[in-house]
């Protein structure tokens, strides 16, 4: 017999899971330098245990939602809004997890707000208690984000006067901003697409890679990719203008989004390919002028846009770099410096071949085009992180049909929920061990209450 699965049962189960990710946190998250608990202590094992166990529960009960989805009487996606909401709440107050990158967007808030160039200098050049949270390989690094972002991060900082807690509160309230506009945006993008709009939300918001990263991470993606949901929202119906608007100023907050203003040309190219592309590109140009003049940080975003990846990061063209790299040094060659930008290069190449392969020899329609287009950059890229998935595979969510692909994101979004530690350092043997073991644990209480629910049953037939 079946494990018994309902709504109800869902969203508990996946509120037990964010609880325990908040909990465990306490101890094993990306906490502040002043609270941070050796890594060897009983409290970080424990912390690290809960963080896995509460995961695997989380992943548990969105795959069960999504049998639910697939029943004759579905939720509706105001329920699973709310299932959205419960699950986030626990993580409301949590500390960071995942990523120390929230403390980057404060220091780089600071600056701007101290009137000194994020696109030149790193936090360091900032200096004090704010710099000392920033992850060691971002201190002498700038900023690579866009000026619509760093004047939130700006008013975030003269608010809270440079309070850590008050300003992480701000922006994972910024990023809670940022789910909500992808959640309203998700049900008439999959309207627009002929895509089931419950399917939509659970692959697209309800995603444990969205509650792991956009929320208990609080990345700035969230507010990248809410904007540009409204932004298509509106390209669907009859506001051009402010489609375009709302794009550009989600590229100004993380550059992919720029992908978002080709989706509007071929939105609106019934009302001729030709005008639409002229009336998007003078409205993207004029935001982007505005912008720019209004926040104050000049046009250093477009040179940050180089700005360097960390050295271990795995994205393919990465880890070829250094492969390539670490030969050409064995065999005694000057060329090994270049291989890392070579590789770059040729990734970002390809991602450009990639994505026209997509709009002209595939040619989906438009959104599922820019999902599809999305997920290669941030497949290709020269950086990549378990979040970067959610810039595809939001869209993909929204228009993708039916079938295998929709099923193959999901799978690779539960893998990738398992991909990063709390602390959002590197892992070490001993923390993997502790991970393991949560997410063991997980997966036994799973199978005791799947026997037990089965028991009363078998009894009944006996």
């Amino acid at each position: 017999m079946a494990f018994p699965v309902d709504l109800h049962r869902c969203r508990t189960l996946g509120l037990a899971g964010t609880a325990f990710l908040a909990a465990g946190g306490e101890t094993a998250g990306a906490l502040s330098v002043r609270d941070l608990v050796a890594p060897d202590s009983g409290q970080a094992a424990l912390g690290l245990v809960g963080v896995y166990f509460g995961v695997v529960l989380l992943i548990a009960a969105w795959a069960l939602l999504g049998t639910v989805l697939r029943r004759p009487e579905p939720p509706t996606p105001r329920a699973l809004v709310t299932v959205l909401a419960v699950w986030a709440a626990p993580l409301l107050l949590a500390p960071p997890l995942f990523s120390r990158d929230v403390y980057s967007y404060l220091a780089q808030g600071a600056m701007v707000d101290a009137h000194m160039d994020v696109y030149t200098h790193g936090p360091a050049q900032l200096g004090g208690p704010l710099a000392d949270e920033v992850a060691p390989v971002w201190r002498h690094t700038a900023t690579p984000y866009g000026p619509v972002f760093l004047a939130v991060a700006s008013a975030l900082s003269a608010l809270t006067h440079g309070e850590i807690p008050a300003g992480l509160l701000g922006l994972r309230l910024v990023a809670l901003l940022g789910v909500a506009l992808m959640a309203a945006a998700l049900p008439r993008l999959a309207r627009h697409s002929g895509a089931d709009p419950a399917a939509a939300l659970w692959l697209g918001a309800l995603n444990p890679l969205v509650l792991l990263h956009l929320v208990a991470g609080a990345h700035n993606d969230a507010l990248m990719l809410g904007l540009l949901g409204v932004g298509l929202v509106a390209a669907c119906g009859r506001w051009p203008v402010l489609a375009a608007v709302l794009v550009t100023l989600a590229a100004l907050v993380k550059a992919p989004a720029v992908l978002g203003l080709p989706a509007i040309v071929a939105l609106r190219g019934h009302h001729g390919t030709a005008k639409a592309a002229l009336t998007t590109a003078a409205v993207a140009l004029a935001t982007t002028v505005a912008a720019t003049a209004l926040t104050g940080t000049g046009y250093g975003w477009i040179g940050a846009l180089k700005t360097p990846v960390s050295p271990h990061n795995w994205s393919p063209t990465s880890v070829l770099g250094r492969g390539t790299g670490t030969l050409l040094r064995n065999l005694g060659s000057g060329l090994a410096p270049l291989a890392p930008t070579l590789w770059h290069a040729a990734g970002l190449a390809a991602t450009a071949l990639v994505v026209l392969f997509i709009w002209l020899r595939l040619r989906p329609g438009p959104l599922y085009a820019l999902g599809l287009s999305l997920a290669a950059v941030a497949v290709l890229g020269p950086a990549i992180r378990p979040w970067y998935a959610l810039w595809g595979l939001f869209l993909i969510a929204a228009a993708a049909p039916a079938g295998p692909v929709r099923r193959r994101v999901a799978a690779v979004s539960a893998v990738l929920a398992l991909g990063v530690l709390p602390g959002g350092g590197p892992p070490d043997v001993e923390q993997v061990v502790l991970a393991v073991s949560g997410g063991v644990l997980a997966m036994v209480v799973l199978w005791q209450a799947h026997q037990a629910a089965q028991a009363p049953a078998l009894g009944r037939t006996a």
